[in-house]
């Protein structure tokens, strides 16, 4: 999936090492939003690992996870990933990103879930993507009101982040192609 900026490939097992290097670069600066990290997380092989199971799960139809790329250089300066995807009566998922923090405010996070939301109405035909922030995260739900999403309400105590249960403002987006009145 490519867009003006940056372009979305999915991870191959060849992609550890940079994924390895984005995650170790971005440690502190990920782990304000992120669930708590297990010990061998910051290795090549965990980092290989994640991969292999992304990539088995995208056979099973239950993930698609993306690296985010730029344009120019081919550099990997994030991940995305739709997760959690049910077929059947929900036809929805939940997404999640990261941006390495010396490339934010460029407008690549905005693109690239703007490209996922395509892939996953269009490619997928998912009725809904669902999207959680904790509420302090301005910039996060900034990017995902610019994509679409609306806000639906808070997450009490809805992840554990830092040891901690943290609250998240729940976001949605449906497909527009539905022509059911949801609201």
């Amino acid at each position: 999936m490519k867009g003006d900026h940056i372009y979305l490939r999915a991870f191959r097992p060849a992609d550890a090492q940079a994924k390895l290097k984005l995650e170790k670069d971005n440690r502190e600066f990920f782990e304000k939003f992120s669930m708590t990290r297990y010990p061998d997380f910051y290795t090549l092989m965990v980092q290989k690992e994640i991969i292999e199971i992304g990539n088995e799960q995208r056979e099973e139809g239950r993930e698609e996870s993306f690296g985010i790329y730029k344009n120019e250089d081919d550099t990997l300066v994030g991940m995305i990933t739709l997760f959690q995807i049910f077929r059947g009566p929900l036809q929805r998922a939940f997404l999640g990103y990261a941006l390495d923090k010396n490339h934010n405010n460029k407008g690549y996070a905005t693109e690239a879930v703007k490209l996922i939301v395509d892939y996953a109405f269009q490619k997928l035909q998912l009725h809904r993507i669902e999207a959680g922030v904790m509420p302090h995260n301005i910039p996060s739900m900034r990017v995902l009101e610019k994509a679409g999403f609306h806000k639906e309400g808070i997450a009490k105590s809805n992840v554990k982040i830092n040891g901690k249960w943290e609250d998240h403002q729940v976001l949605a987006i449906i497909n527009p192609k539905d022509d059911r009145n949801f609201f």
